[in-house]
């Protein structure tokens, strides 16, 4: 991910470079894994996390995402000692992706807050290519305070 070609490299007011940031046109899709792309397997029933077969839409359009430049980077609940079996089953099932992070919280309800731009979708069931909608979101009250 490290590539001159989709980072945009940044420097604040003084000069001092800042985090890169990803050009406009190239998304990074953190991605679940169980329950997202296959059925949802909990960590205390590790032996079917190799025979679930992955859901062919997803397949689909994160394997599109990535012919398109995007970075895909799968971010599960799964933990470390699931990272063989993890990995061996995406690469079998011809998931294209950059990177696994291990060890999302379980449970739900997240709440990501970032100094970068944070897009959430909820995955209700099916992969399509995405659309534009306005939703309420919960933000910052970033009006100062005295």
């Amino acid at each position: 991910m490290e590539s001159k070609e989709i980072l945009g490299i940044k420097k604040d007011k003084e000069g001092n470079l800042i985090s890169p940031v990803l050009k406009d046109d190239i998304k990074n899709y953190l991605i679940d894994i169980d329950g997202t792309i296959t059925e949802d397997i909990p960590n205390e029933e590790p032996e079917r996390m190799a025979t679930c077969k992955p859901f062919l839409d997803a397949l689909d359009i994160i394997n599109k995402w990535y012919l398109q430049g995007h970075y895909i980077c799968f971010f599960t609940s799964r933990t470390e000692k699931h990272r063989d079996v993890t990995e061996k089953w995406l690469k079998e099932s011809g998931f294209n992706y950059h990177g696994v992070l291990f060890g999302k919280p379980r449970g739900g309800n997240y709440h990501w807050i970032d100094n970068h731009i944070v897009r959430a979708t909820r995955f209700n069931g099916k992969f399509t290519d995405m659309i534009k909608k306005e939703q309420l979101i919960e933000v910052f009250d970033d009006k100062e305070t005295l």
